[in-house]
């Protein structure tokens, strides 16, 4: 609970709880030894990565900023905390201004407007099915992730 009323000192235990909830920590936070009380060491160390993501996520949820910054917020998950990251920032982000810096496509596709870095200058930019039709580098990185989805062993 300490941990995620870092996002609003003074917030009550319920207000907690409730941004936890939309962050989907609930889930391993009552299989935790203590519960929403346990010690998760410095920095996080005892949860996964996904875990401390779904705590940021929280956090955010509890301080309710008007604008969202997400710097590659799905990196290096697993698909199952991959999914539940993916269903608690669709919430969050919900009437926010919002940056997202990405490689995974999925994560920026509803977006409104997608602009393509390439070696640190603007390459492309766009709503997302504009862009696509270019057949440019946005439609390249689209349809490789498309395709390695389906890669099998």
């Amino acid at each position: 609970l300490e941990n995620i009323r870092l996002g609003r000192k003074g917030a009550t235990d319920e207000e907690v709880l409730a941004a936890a909830k939309l962050a989907n920590c609930q889930e391993f936070a009552e299989k935790l030894p203590d519960k929403w009380n346990t010690n998760i060491g410095e920095n996080g160390c005892a949860l996964s990565g996904g875990e401390r993501q779904r705590i940021s996520i929280a956090r955010a949820f509890l301080k309710d900023a008007p604008i969202i910054l997400l710097d590659e917020a799905t990196a290096s998950l697993d698909v199952e905390n991959e999914t539940a990251i993916q269903e608690a920032l669709s919430r969050l982000i919900k009437n926010k201004t919002v940056l997202i810096i990405a490689h995974r496509m999925r994560t920026v596709a509803g977006a409104d407007k997608i602009v393509v870095l390439s070696d640190g200058v603007v390459a492309e930019q766009g709503a997302p099915d504009a862009l696509y039709a270019r057949n440019g580098q946005y439609t390249h990185m689209v349809d490789l992730q498309t395709e390695s989805q389906r890669w099998a062993i």
